[in-house]
């Protein structure tokens, strides 16, 4: 998570808070379309990993290692660590 030195109004608070809203949205879209692909997708496919079909382990662990991965790369590259208090009091 970036650190802000820098004081932000709340106007610039809410451009922040909103960017990471979308971006978290949009990743929340593009695990959904894994966990299709990953579940449903390779679901004809005849591969099994310990006895057990690859839909299933990509459908359920696979689902959680990407959501792993997205969470620490939404944090560390796109996150912002700010001060939430209000600055301008109704100004």
């Amino acid at each position: 998570m970036k650190k802000n030195n820098r004081a932000l109004n709340d106007a610039q608070k809410f451009s922040l808070v909103r960017r990471e809203a979308i971006y978290t949205g949009l990743a929340l879209v593009g695990l959904i379309i894994f966990w299709l692909v990953a579940g449903f997708g390779t679901a004809s496919l005849d591969v099994k990993i310990f006895h057990i079909p690859l839909w299933a382990v990509l459908g359920t662990v696979g689902v959680w290692l990407v959501a792993i991965f997205i969470s620490a790369l939404l944090s560390q590259k796109l996150f912002t660590d700010m001060d939430l208090e209000g600055d301008d009091d109704g100004k």
